[in-house]
């Protein structure tokens, strides 16, 4: 059966029509309305002469106009391509290159990031009647979410029309805790995330509940929003409930709150307790990554949830605890998380590259274990991945920067813990010799080239960086000595 994520929309409208689907700022769009819209923005990509399998590229913030151009591209047949808005203008081109885009639908002063060599339209501004598939193969790709630098070796996950509804319908069928179309839901999460983009928005368009559109996190706004429109579910990164228990009145100002989630990164034990004593409302936690559409597993459903657990896999989605062979580890020893599920990705664009293998299962690069009930427990990260308020940073990236600044002979880049993003970037540098390291260069240098989530928080110049008798930094000890 051939279909398009955009036909969940389409389906919605026609259950849900008069109900309100989208609030931002003073704007208001019924689920009527919104179908209409997003209707109109797919023929006018077709007019302007995409067809379908074309990239284009969405440079923007939270906002109606996202919404509407990020279902209008799937409902042409396009692919949407996503970008964090915080990128640089070399990363952005960087994409563009990669992806191959034939558009970029910005807004604001962002177009002015894209350049030259691509064609930038605001949203609504493509306009006409042409002629649209009513519905594709399911295995068409639909969006790439790059989920990694790109002034190295940009990677993009291909998720396809049945990645993004298989991520929905798991949802979906959770127990009582799943959302419904009499919930409104906050979302603050940037849809440009695989967490905002298709288990907050994804999942509001499946099940017409009301969302609540807002650019940033700001702990005084959201409250207000919420107490404004009476939100049900507050999905949020970790740190936002660090900034939210630095409110006197918070426990009154989320009474209508049913279910807190959180996600995108580690979840520290003491933080939710902390926020639990304070508001009396259970953080449910999930784990994911852009690989699954994203949801692996969630505590929600489970009528205990476990302190310190990610909960258990979503319906459809199996997992398993393998060694380094790819066997099964016994009892609830870690090894390596490894999944299944119609919300696998498709392997890495171009050509589908490490992708889940022939029997459907995908290794995460991540280790936990799960207990005998089945609940999953994170351990640690095979990969040196960093997560700072959710998004990837990989230190070989932030690392090539670094070298090629002023006085640098040698850089490594580890995370470190923060209460305000979870994580945060810290490097070691190395002087060339004779040369003196001016710190605040060094950041400036990297502000020009890296997003600014993925510059380093903390330099430390050393004389020296330790490594292993194969010649790698050994980034083990630089964190054991940074303890």
């Amino acid at each position: 059966m051939n279909f398009n994520f955009a036909d969940i929309l389409r389906d919605t409208a026609q259950r849900h029509g008069e109900r309100l689907a989208l609030v931002d700022g003073d704007r208001r769009l019924t689920w009527r309305d919104l179908d209409e819209i997003v209707g109109a923005t797919a023929q006018g990509f077709a007019a302007a002469g995409l067809v379908p399998g074309y990239r284009v590229v969405l440079l923007m913030a939270n906002s109606i106009e996202f919404v509407t151009s990020y279902l209008g591209i799937l409902r042409a047949g396009l692919v949407a391509v996503p970008l964090n808005t915080g990128l640089t203008e070399p990363e952005i081109a960087a994409v563009l290159k990669h992806s191959g885009a034939r558009l970029a639908v910005t807004d604001g002063d962002l177009a002015a990031k894209v350049g030259e060599g691509v064609r930038t339209v605001r949203p609504g501004q493509l306009q006409g009647n042409a002629p649209l598939l009513p519905s594709i193969d399911p295995e068409t790709l639909a969006v790439l979410l790059y989920t990694s630098g790109t002034s190295g070796d940009p990677r993009a996950a291909m998720l396809s029309h049945r990645a993004l509804v298989a991520n929905v319908k798991n949802l979906s069928e959770l127990g009582e805790d799943r959302m419904g179309p009499e919930d409104i839901v906050l979302g603050v999460l940037p849809m440009f995330h695989a967490f905002g983009l298709n288990a907050v928005l994804g999942w509001a368009v499946a099940t017409g509940a009301a969302l609540v559109i807002d650019q940033r996190f700001d702990s005084a706004h959201t409250l207000d929003l919420i107490g404004k429109y009476g939100v049900t579910r507050l999905p949020l990164a970790p740190p936002a409930l660090n900034a939210l228990l630095a409110r006197s009145d918070l426990r009154d100002a989320l009474k209508t709150i049913k279910v807190v989630l959180t996600g995108a990164s580690t979840l520290d034990r003491g933080l939710a307790d902390r926020f639990e004593r304070e508001t009396g409302k259970f953080v449910h936690q999930g784990y994911g990554l852009t690989e699954a559409s994203p949801g692996v597993t969630t505590t929600l459903g489970e009528s205990e949830p476990k302190p310190g657990s990610v909960g258990r896999p979503l319906p459809n989605v199996d997992l398993r605890i393998a060694d380094e062979q790819g066997e099964d580890v016994e009892g609830d020893d870690p090894g390596e998380i490894v999944i299944r599920g119609g919300n696998l990705f498709s392997g890495y664009w171009p050509d589908g590259v490490d992708g889940p293998d022939l029997d459907g299962w995908y290794r995460t690069g991540d280790v936990g274990f799960l207990d005998a009930d089945g609940d999953l427990f994170l351990v640690d990260r095979l990969r040196e991945l960093i997560i700072v308020s959710g998004f990837n940073v990989f230190p070989s990236e932030v690392e090539e920067v670094l070298v090629g600044a002023p006085g640098i002979r040698e850089a490594a880049v580890i995370g470190v813990a923060s209460e305000e993003t979870g994580e945060a970037v810290k490097a070691f540098v190395v002087p060339q010799a004779g040369a003196t390291v001016d710190i605040a260069e060094v950041r400036e240098y990297a502000g020009t080239r890296l997003a600014r989530f993925k510059c380093p928080v903390e330099i430390e110049v050393v004389d020296h960086l330790p490594h292993s008798v194969t010649g790698k930094v050994a980034k083990g000890r630089l964190r054991e000595a940074d303890r």
